[in-house]
């Protein structure tokens, strides 16, 4: 990696971004275990909306990280799968949720503190 490695045009820049979407990453651990229909995604995932569970996926198929099998049937079927490419995400998006097991707690007393302080200068003013 170059010093120019977080360049708007490169690579690595990419990958942030792929994951700078808590959605994205939250969908691709969703799909981990197999396809899943969009409602079977929303039980498990619980509290994305239905339009965002749609936008996301189309955003995951078009960076190739997840395919759509839509069936023939009455009525209409539609699964979601990761693709090769989005499994190799597995591993990374599993190493940030140890990273936020093990210091979750002091980024939530950090942003306590944060805000302790600016609720003091608030009222100081």
């Amino acid at each position: 990696m170059t010093t120019d490695a977080y360049l708007a045009d490169c690579r690595a820049r990419l990958a942030f971004d792929l994951l700078s979407n808590t959605w994205n990453a939250v969908l691709i651990w969703a799909l981990r275990d197999g396809p899943a229909r969009p409602g079977e995604l929303r039980a498990r995932i619980g509290g994305i909306r239905p339009k965002v569970l749609t936008e996301t996926l189309r955003r995951l198929e078009f960076n190739g990280l997840v395919t759509r099998r839509a069936y023939a049937e009455a009525p209409p079927r539609v699964e979601y799968e990761l693709t090769s490419l989005g499994r190799t995400l597995l591993d990374p998006i599993d190493a940030f949720g140890a990273w936020a097991f093990e210091h979750g707690d002091e980024v939530m007393a950090a942003q306590e503190r944060q805000e302790q302080q600016e609720r003091q200068e608030q009222q100081g003013e």
